[in-house]
Order: C-alpha cells, then structure tokens, then sequence
C-alpha cells in the first residue's frame, strides 16, 4: 500500500480542520436560526391569543357572536399566514379565518398554551390550542391559531442546501491552500533531501544554511549538520587511517620481498637461508602485532570489549611492571619511581596493558639519569593515575591528537620503528574508555604527564 506524501497528509489535515470547523459552525447557526424563528412564531401566536380572548370576553351568547366576527377578521386580517378557528363545546365551527384548515383531531384538544407542529403534503404549520372561559357561556368555547411557516423550512432547506455546496468547496479550497502552505513550509525539508541525494565523499563539507529554515525545523537542520561534521571527520580520520595503516605495513612487506629476492638471486648455504628467514620472522612478527591491535581497536570502536570487574590494586600492577622494565631503565640510567596508592573495578590484564604502554611511551623519549615516576592518587570522585617524564615539550596542537592511531608528535619519529607502530596510546585510550574512565596529555616546561581517571570505588582504601 503506498502511503501519502508529508504534504499531501498535511493538506489533508488542514482540510478536515476547515470543513469540521464550518460544519460545526453551519449546523451550530442552523440550530440557532430555527429556535430563532420559532421563538417568533410562539409569540406572534400568544399575542394574537390574548388579543382574541380579549374581544372574545365581551361575547353575551353564542347567537351574538356574528357581532364579533369583523373585529376577529380585523385582529387576523394584518398577519396573512395566520388562521384561527373557533369551536364551541360541541366541536362545531363558529368561527374559521380565513380559510377552513383541516387541523386533526388530537391537535383540537389540547388545553395548555404550547405550541405544536404539524405537516400536511408539502405544507408545515405551527399553532396553539386554547380553552377561552366566556363569562356570558356555559361552556369554554376553543380556539386554534395555526400559523403557516412553510415558508420558513423552504428557507432552511435551501439554506442547508447552499451550506452543503459552499461546504464542499470550502474543502476543496482548503485542500488546495493547504497543499500551497505544506509545500512552502517543508521546503527546508527538500532541501536536506536535495543534500542527502548529493551526498559524497567529495560533498560532506557541505552544510545547510540556517538562515531561510524556520524555528521549528531549526534543531533538525541542526542535527543534520552535525551528523554531516561527524561523518567528515569520521571520513577524514578513516582515509588518514588507511594511508597510515598502509604505510606502516609497506616497510615490513617491502623488507620481506627485499631480502626473498636477495636470497633467492643465487644459490647460498644453510646458514644464509636461516639468517633471512630469522630476519622475516621479525618482520612477520611486526605485521602481526599491528594486526592484532587493529583488531583491539575495530573490538574497542564497536563496543566488543566487555572488562571484566574485579578489584584491582594498581600499585601491585605498576610494581610488576616496574619489574619488567627495571632491566631497560638501568641500561639507560632512569630511576622508575611510584608513590601513593589505590584500587579501581576492572579487567587487570587491560590495565596492565593500558601502563603498560605509558610507561613504555615515557622510558623511550626520558633523557638518560633521569626518572620516570608513577603518581596514585584517590579522590571523593574518582581514582587517578599519572605518568610523568622529563624531556622536549610536546607542542599543545599535538596534545588532543596524540591519542590518534598511528599519530607521531614528531616528524622525526613518523616512520616508527619495528616495536613502535603509533598504536599503543590509542589502545590505552580504548581500555580507559571501556572502564568509564578519562585519559588526556599535560606537557609543559619539560615534564609531559599522562593522566589516567576512573570512576571511584564503594570500598574505601586510605591513600598514602
């Protein structure tokens, strides 16, 4: 089933708002009119029955009443849709003005002042059935005034006829105002249309402009934009990774080609053979580290990493890892140093991995015989960790990119080297993500600082 246009909905609507509006309004005036005119009728009626049972209270007999027969006609004559009956005890006619109306029996006996109603073919009439107490009779005598108001339900009918044809065209004129006003109004909406259809790698700097769009459409064109931002930059950051990732895989693979060619251009020993195989290995080696953390990293964007939640004492972390790289710190004449404590909820494997990093990061660019030193520190809030180094300052316009994969503060360092793929500081970022923490980079007049924040625990440790 095809469903109908916004516009074409809108269009619709706004008609059956104006056609149920002029349909209550009509009926609402129909109504109105009609008690209207008969409100009139009962009083034209009422005085012309108090003015007949005014004439008629000077009446001595019946055989009299011939004498009062020109003031009744008079009393009639100036209302030409009136006519009155008069009937005595018996039912016999003594007076009919101006003509006999062959009103029903049941309408000739009604004694109380209301008003009744009563159609004959194409005629209506309205009228009052009274009982005159004459003192000079024996016996009331009756009085019918019938009014004719068929003239009165002509005009209505032609009246509702004319409201159903201007009803009709009312609707359709609102159709069309409506179908006018809709398209006007969601023209914004054609136009975000026109720039989603347009949409390509080449286009996504293209934006909406505000200023024509009104307030109600505001916040979507708003989103839009945004959402267009997000997608370039997302654009941008995926063609830059692609490059980079291509890059870093280019030197092992053009290192694997290299020596297979050089050892396979003539024939050579035993020992050669093993020397460029061991030298392939290391090169196999590297492209399945990158691999595996661009794995991490695909895990990390897509929300796959679930840490588990245990407590964790991260001065018995940093200790172990203290130990593992006391050995490449003597070498260079860098005192690893750790002071405070404190205890976070999570995964102990990837929070050894996330120090890991920082302070492989920190022992690689620390000048020699200077220290690295590792800060714990617990707050109301939250639990924090920092890496700090002495060395060169890294410029503020690297610090929020430096988190990025395969980014490089320095140039001189772009090409990496065979343990270093500019990987480490994203995947430490992803697993302090995936703990609800906060990671970010300090550095200044010779010191730069990692700082690493997670949630605060419910059991309490006293810090040192």
């Amino acid at each position: 089933m095809r469903h109908l246009s916004l516009t074409a909905r809108m269009s619709l609507m706004f008609m059956l708002a104006v056609t149920a509006v002029l349909t209550v309004a009509g009926l609402s005036f129909n109504h109105l009119s009609q008690r209207h005119f008969k409100s009139l009728d009962y009083q034209v009626l009422v005085e012309k029955l108090e003015s007949a049972q005014s004439i008629l209270q000077g009446l001595p007999s019946v055989t009299d009443f011939t004498d009062l027969k020109p003031q009744l006609s008079a009393l009639l004559g100036a209302h030409r849709d009136l006519a009155a009956i008069i009937l005595d005890s018996d039912g016999k006619v003594l007076f009919a003005e101006p003509t006999m109306v062959n009103v029903p029996q049941g309408l000739r006996v009604r004694s109380a002042p209301t008003m009744w109603e009563w159609e004959d073919q194409e005629y209506m009439y309205r009228g009052l059935t009274a009982e005159l107490n004459v003192p000079g009779l024996a016996a009331p005598l009756t009085l019918l005034l019938v009014l004719d108001v068929t003239h009165h339900m002509a005009f209505f009918e032609a009246l509702q006829r004319w409201f159903i044809i201007g009803l009709v065209i009312s609707a359709l004129v609102s159709a069309g105002l409506g179908w006018v006003v809709a398209r006007s109004g969601l023209r914004p909406l054609r136009q975000v249309t026109q720039v989603a259809a347009s949409m390509s790698a080449k286009s996504l700097k293209e934006r909406i402009p505000m200023e024509p769009v009104p307030l109600e459409l505001q916040q979507l064109m708003t989103s839009f934009n945004a959402m267009l931002a997000r997608l370039d930059e997302a654009f941008v950051r995926l063609s830059n990774f692609s490059a980079d990732i291509a890059h870093e895989l280019r030197t092992p693979v053009s290192n694997l080609m290299t020596h297979t060619e050089v050892v396979l251009s003539r024939k050579r020993d035993i020992e050669a053979y093993e020397e460029n195989l061991y030298s392939n290995l290391d090169d196999l080696k590297r492209m399945s580290r990158i691999i595996d953390d661009m794995l991490f990293l695909a895990k990390a964007d897509n929300g796959l990493i679930v840490p588990q939640r245990e407590l964790v004492e991260l001065e018995t972390v940093v200790a172990k890892l203290f130990e593992y790289y006391q050995l490449m710190a003597d070498d260079r004449g860098i005192a690893l140093k750790l002071t405070g404590l404190g205890s976070v909820r999570g995964d102990v494997l990837m929070l050894d991995r996330a120090i890991s990093n920082l302070l492989s990061n920190a022992l690689r660019y620390t000048p020699p015989g200077k220290s690295v030193t590792v800060r714990i520190a617990q707050t109301a809030a939250s639990t924090r960790l920092s890496v700090e180094n002495p060395g060169e300052s890294i410029p503020a316009e690297h610090l929020k990119r430096l988190f990025d994969r395969f980014y490089r503060a320095d140039p001189a360092r772009r090409e990496g080297t065979p343990s270093n793929a500019g990987l480490g500081l994203s995947i430490t970022r992803s697993i302090v993500e995936a703990h609800s923490g906060r990671i970010w980079c300090t550095s200044a007049h010779g010191h730069t600082t990692f700082h690493m924040e997670f949630p605060r625990l419910n059991e309490t440790r006293e810090t040192v």
